[in-house]
């Protein structure tokens, strides 16, 4: 998710990633199997895997809970057929939205998504509506304690595509989704572990809102994250801190 205050943002989704551990557990396995049925069980062959599995690790999943769901989506365990599902639409102020979804139940999802777009005064669209908007890539975020010529010489080092320095001091270093395993793994080893980092969708340009709007589309992405089938949501705006802060 976008922001001037990247680190706000972060802490931010990490506390309400806390508040549902149970759910968000259930999602990081399903995200896992996914992967691990698309590309194949090897890491290193498979950056959606890879990813999932980092993912998984960061929010303290437990190691057997991760190597079950790798080998249930590469077929070597019997266990629940998730279909990808992407919706997308638009929000609050006019903030386009993309939400993926991992589901065993098409109609329940749309069903729980068309919801929370109504009860937030957004919309659900055709398919392609926004997509244009985004582009996949990878992110890698450090807090602003991080030294940025430290950062930015070893990312371009590693092959990263950009590196950007937010408001609030933190960086951010762009990969392609390709180059995603390959640069992350460079910048470990360089000793510059992130703190955050991801596989995401990305809008090429990102709308300003006021605080009050800010916390209508804050309020639909907590709305669709209360379905267990939303995997992730993406959407175009940036977050001003102070509608966080209303918010908790």
């Amino acid at each position: 998710m976008a922001g001037h205050s990247k680190w706000a943002n972060i802490q931010h989704r990490k506390k309400a990633q806390d508040a549902k551990r149970g759910k968000l557990f259930t999602r990081l396995i399903k995200e896992i199997v996914v992967a691990a049925r698309a590309g194949g069980s090897d890491l290193d062959a498979n950056a959606s895997l890879r990813s999932a599995v980092d993912k998984a690790k960061s929010q303290s999943v437990p190691k057997d809970a991760i190597e079950r769901a790798v080998k249930r989506g590469a077929g070597e365990l019997d266990g629940s057929d998730y279909e990808e599902i992407r919706y997308e639409g638009y929000g609050p102020a006019g903030v386009a939205f993309i939400v993926e979804c991992l589901s065993d139940n098409r109609n329940r999802t749309v069903a729980d998504v068309r919801h929370a777009f109504s009860k937030a005064g957004g919309n659900l669209g055709q398919t392609g509506s926004v997509a244009y908007m985004f582009a996949s890539l990878g992110v890698l975020v450090y807090s602003p304690e991080h030294d940025e010529d430290e950062v930015m010489e070893a990312a371009l080092e590693a092959g990263a595509d950009d590196v950007i320095i937010a408001d609030d001091g933190s960086i951010e270093v762009l990969t392609t989704a390709e180059d995603y395993v390959a640069v992350k793994q460079a910048m470990t080893d360089a000793g510059l572990e992130p703190e955050d980092s991801e596989l995401t969708m990305r809008a090429s340009t990102n709308a300003e809102l006021a605080v009050e709007d800010a916390q209508k589309v804050l309020r639909l992405v907590d709305l669709l994250e209360n379905s267990d089938d939303v995997q992730d949501v993406f959407y175009n705006a940036d977050i001003p801190e102070e509608a966080y802060e209303a918010e908790a």
